[in-house]
């Protein structure tokens, strides 16, 4: 193929500012032809995908790169290397798609060195998401920290194209392509643990929002004492998790730890003897020991698809990411029925409203009354912080609607451990309701939730605001808290 002197076309080196050809020049590769979105380079090793990821995107185009002899290249490049002379080459991170080291940062360009930086302080921090918003004059950084979002930073708007390509170049997105939503993915490396980060685009009025989910294997909490359970309703929930066969629920809104709760069920459990196998939509953590399935609705390979193959492959635990449909509703209690324990997750607020949300789903009374062990209502309140832990009395507001006497808990006054917020980490409110006979015979009767509440609450169960009051008893949440996650029970 013959070697284009883009010093000599015009037409294609208007189109190529000083630092882009720089870039050329570094990778020892030169333009060859150009049309439309895309770039065509010549390349003396065009199989190195970290060189074509940095050319997309420091030259905010497509890029195809073909083979041509290194020698060829440098003579082609050597003919204008006068004009050249006194340039700087641009000096780019090695980027690998598997795993990127956040902490090198040596000879990074502007953009690069910041994307890197707001997702090293997140991931530092603790954050579960970061959000990318554009607006008419800048593109605003937010943290959601303990489930609440702050803003953090702005980026004025002249950086954000090259930010949000930086992003979808990170996550192997088509960068040409905004128009559309966007999913990928990105795996990195930070002190020595592995990141995965979920990324999603979302066109808007004024350019491209992108949510970032950091997913931190190291701050898995698979231990179940951990979690929030008090004795007594965690040793029902690990009663539960050992049966042989029967169906276990956990309900909640998202992002309230659900799927979280059914993996320290998981850990629990997990033994050479015992084949588990999850389908997911996503897979947000690999677990040591256990199949993960993935759902792919482009292939339609879907939950209720999935749960038909594991029945073929001699399972004992299966774990639906979901229940959102009537034929995953069936196949799951079917499975339930024949053998097998069967763990899943449903959107409702409590835990008596998930019998009626499955009888609406198609189930029928009996069944569920038959396959249906044990059901988990959770939500997530933010832990005091203990370095700046005070006595605070309550508002009448709030002991009127808590309902409570006492008047003196604990708060957070706000600390540099804490950020200023007065809280530090997050952990669950819990609502555990054992399917009892007597529970049973109200399903078979096709009771209301609130009549199942209340036999429920006459054998013991505590509802997620009781929970709640206990745990600011112990001063371990606060009433802003309780009140912002729980509602009353009866």
């Amino acid at each position: 193929m013959e070697l284009v002197n883009i010093e000599n076309d015009k037409s294609k080196r208007s189109n190529m500012q000083d630092s882009q050809y720089a870039l050329l020049a570094h990778y020892n590769v030169i333009e060859d032809n150009s049309f439309s979105n895309r770039i065509i380079i010549t390349s003396d090793s065009p199989q190195n995908l970290t060189k074509k990821d940095d050319l997309r995107f420091h030259l905010e185009q497509e890029v195809t790169l073909v083979y041509a002899e290194k020698a060829d290249i440098l003579q082609a490049l050597k003919k204008h290397s006068k004009k050249d002379t006194g340039k700087t080459t641009l000096s780019m991170p090695k980027y690998d798609r598997k795993t990127t080291p956040l902490s090198a940062t040596t000879s990074v360009s502007p953009i690069i060195g910041l994307v890197n930086t707001v997702i090293t302080n997140a991931i530092k921090n603790g954050s579960s998401d970061i959000h990318f918003e554009p607006f008419q004059d800048e593109l605003k950084v937010r943290y959601r920290l303990d489930g609440v979002l702050r803003e953090i930073n702005a980026i004025p708007k002249a950086r954000m194209a090259e930010v949000v390509s930086r992003l979808k170049i990170m996550a192997n997105m088509d960068i040409a392509e905004k128009r559309r939503p966007q999913d990928g993915r990105i795996r990195m490396e930070y002190n020595g643990s592995l990141i995965d980060i979920r990324v999603s685009t979302l066109p808007t009025e004024f350019g491209e929002k992108v949510v970032l989910r950091i997913l931190d294997k190291s701050h898995l909490g698979l231990d179940l004492e951990k979690l929030g359970f008090d004795k007594s309703r965690l040793e029902t929930y690990k009663k539960a998790i050992k049966l042989p066969y029967g169906m276990i629920l956990v309900t909640g809104p998202t992002g309230s730890g659900k799927t979280t709760t059914l993996y320290a069920g998981l850990n629990y459990i997990k033994s050479p003897e015992i084949n588990i196998s999850t389908v997911e939509d996503p897979i947000e953590y690999n677990l040591e020991g256990i199949n993960q399935s993935q759902v792919k609705p482009e292939i339609n390979y879907t939950f209720a698809e999935a749960i038909k193959t594991f029945l073929r492959q001699d399972p004992n635990v299966i774990m639906v990411g979901e229940i959102r449909d009537p034929e995953t509703a069936n196949i799951a209690n079917r499975a339930a029925m024949t053998g097998h324990l069967v763990l899943s997750t449903l959107h409702t607020n409590d835990a008596p409203s998930a019998v009626n949300r499955l009888i609406d789903l198609g189930l029928a009374p009996f069944q569920m009354a038959s396959s249906v062990s044990l059901i988990v209502a959770q939500r997530l309140v933010r832990k005091i912080c203990q370095h700046c832990r005070i006595e605070r009395p309550l508002t009448t507001e709030q002991r009127d609607e808590l309902r409570i006497n006492d008047n003196v808990f604990s708060v957070g006054e706000g600390c540099d451990v804490c950020g200023q917020t007065g809280y530090k980490g997050r952990i669950g409110l819990y609502e555990v309701m054992p399917v009892s006979p007597a529970i049973k015979e109200l399903i078979m009767n096709k009771a209301n939730a609130y009549d199942i509440r209340l036999l429920a609450v006459q054998e013991g169960m505590l509802g997620l605001r009781e929970d709640g009051i206990v745990k600011m008893k112990d001063g371990i949440t606060t009433a802003a808290e309780v009140l912002r996650e729980t509602r009353v029970g009866l």
